[in-house]
């Protein structure tokens, strides 16, 4: 018995740690400075597949460029239209970005045949890269974040944005464009919460190069806040999925370079 309790007061030492950690990320994000630099404010462009997606996975890097002034950009492939509420979804993406500092004016949301959400609906990639690429053009873009080739939660949208990106990268003329994709990780540490920025944070230190960036979320609290806009779906089990998702705590992000696009 004396063991199973030395094991609970570790783990929530280390869970009290790692929280003190996150919220006092701006006096330590000396990996991340790297990420985007300390000079001219960037025009980031954020495609996601889903509402929702920002919150969930993304809000960590989101609340660190909007923390420095730079000017975010969201591009949502769907209105996830799956349930038929893609109307109420579109309302609950805009209330999101409100609450996470990003004007509406720079959110955009499609509703298109070919980029319908749901399993099994293969997206248009050719399509996509030239709305990417349009996007770019239209909001002078030099920064694009996206999912990796697994898309965090496997989900098959979230996998043809990242093949969409590849393959805009591959097409555009546009070289001087950094495009980065979210790490996805293995469960386990997908969903021990902010005990995974530790193994984040050794994980970018000892990458080589500046090709990977841990990113701790300064403001976990405005992430919850803004997931909770998402009404519709702020079910129970996505409540736990927010506490408990060490998405929530850290973002980890790694250049996709355009010659070696996958």
């Amino acid at each position: 018995m004396s063991s199973w309790l030395l094991i609970i007061i570790s783990i929530i030492v280390v869970w009290v740690a790692s929280l003190y950690k996150i919220l006092h990320a701006s006096r330590s994000q000396s990996n991340a400075d790297g990420f985007i630099g300390t000079g001219e404010k960037r025009n980031v462009l954020l495609v996601i597949a889903h509402p929702d997606d920002e919150s969930m996975f993304f809000s960590p890097t989101i609340n660190y460029l909007i923390s420095r002034g730079h000017n975010v950009h969201i591009l949502c492939m769907s209105t996830g239209n799956a349930d038929g509420i893609g109307n109420i979804r579109k309302d609950e993406l805009y209330q999101a970005c409100a609450v996470l500092k990003i004007p509406l004016k720079q959110v955009k949301l499609l509703d298109h045949v070919d980029f319908q959400d749901g399993f099994g609906k293969l997206w248009n990639r050719n399509l996509m890269a030239e709305i990417v690429e349009e996007e770019v053009t239209s909001h002078a873009i030099n920064l694009i974040l996206t999912f990796d080739n697994y898309g965090v939660s496997g989900h098959c949208n979230h996998r043809d944005v990242h093949h969409g990106i590849c393959n805009f990268l591959s097409k555009t003329s546009q070289r001087d464009i950094e495009t980065w994709e979210l790490i996805s990780t293995n469960i386990l540490r997908k969903y021990i919460g902010p005990l995974d920025i530790w193994l984040s944070i050794f994980s970018a230190t000892h990458h080589s190069g500046s090709q990977m960036h841990c990113l701790l979320n300064e403001h976990p609290r405005k992430s919850f806040q803004a997931m909770s806009q998402h009404l519709s779906q702020w079910v129970w089990f996505r409540k736990l999925f927010v506490s408990f998702s060490s998405y929530t705590y850290v973002n980890t992000l790694r250049r996709i370079n355009s010659n070696n696009n996958n």
